[in-house]
């Protein structure tokens, strides 16, 4: 797909033809608008105020190879470098997934929890709160919950196998101005075990993709192993759930995003690894996508 050959392209001329483009090359009509902002180094309104802006010929080329290279499947986020999430902006590259909208379910429901929970103001307990961000890619979890809970008691670390993600996650905590322990480590593998060093919550986007999905095939840019699993995609969910009684302190809060057939799968485990309260929200689509539970306590 390539853009049409226009001698003199205003964003009059592109704004009319982005339905048309859109259709033909499977493109939202938004990212061939975001994409033209971006090109351009202008903000939103400029598309309603300056119609008749003339695109140089190096803008001209600049976004013609942006909509190629997005025709052939590199998402709008790789080639601006970035994504909106929580209201934070992000850096992403090729070693992190782009944040979904539907992963800030994710963010309310933990945050929701912590509101519901008790103050405890006794004189001794002076200790942070903890919180886990397994498998945190870009960090958009783990940032945008530092973000809402920086000025609450709460310390918030995040694990990653991935050396690239972890650069990139670091670089967004300092760009967000939030304190996040970052960690390389499969999974719970490189985390103490030390009843001091519990957690209070853990959280996690894993990958929950069947990896025999068709959709798989046809993936041109986000990492396969970000988003795939074994045993129809539960595999690394079965590992978090199953190992989190180690690392969680009784009372507290597991919460993981799944695929939307999951749901049931899911809170199954749960329950079968003592967990108590378990429940699933769904997306902003009506789809299962998040599951809780709390550790039991020893008295339930």
């Amino acid at each position: 797909m390539t853009m049409p050959n226009i001698q003199k392209m205003t964003v009059k001329d592109i704004k009319q033809q982005a339905k048309t483009i859109s259709e033909k090359s499977a493109i939202p009509t938004f990212w061939i608008t975001d994409w033209l902002l971006y090109v351009i180094n202008k903000p939103a309104l400029f598309l309603m105020t300056d119609p008749d802006y003339l695109l140089s010929a190096t803008e001209q080329e600049r976004f013609a190879a942006g909509i190629t290279q997005m025709h052939n499947g590199i998402p709008l986020a790789y080639l601006t470098g970035t994504q909106e999430f929580w209201s934070l902006g992000f850096k992403v590259n090729e070693h992190t997934l782009i944040p979904r909208p539907d992963t800030e379910v994710l963010v309310e429901q933990v945050l929701h929890w912590i509101a519901s929970q008790p103050n405890d103001s006794t004189p001794n307990n002076t200790a942070p709160k903890r919180l886990l961000d397994l498998g945190t890619g870009s960090g958009c979890i783990a940032i945008s919950l530092a973000h809402e809970l920086k000025h609450a008691s709460w310390q918030v670390t995040a694990a990653d196998l991935s050396l690239e993600a972890l650069k990139v996650a670091q670089s967004n905590a300092v760009s967000n101005e939030v304190d996040v322990k970052f960690v390389h480590s499969s999974w719970y593998q490189a985390l103490p075990i030390h009843e001091n060093e519990l957690f209070d919550v853990i959280v996690s986007n894993p990958p929950y993709i069947d990896e025999n999905d068709e959709h798989l095939q046809r993936l041109q840019a986000e990492p396969i192993s970000a988003l795939s699993a074994p045993n129809y995609g539960l595999a690394d969910i079965e590992h978090i759930v199953q190992q989190a009684g180690i690392y969680l302190r009784a009372g507290g809060l597991l919460a993981i995003e799944h695929g939307f057939d999951q749901g049931l799968a899911v809170r199954q485990l749960f329950l079968n690894n003592n967990f108590n309260a378990v429940k699933t929200v769904p997306d902003y689509g009506g789809n299962e996508r998040v599951t809780l539970g709390c550790l039991a306590t020893i008295d339930s």
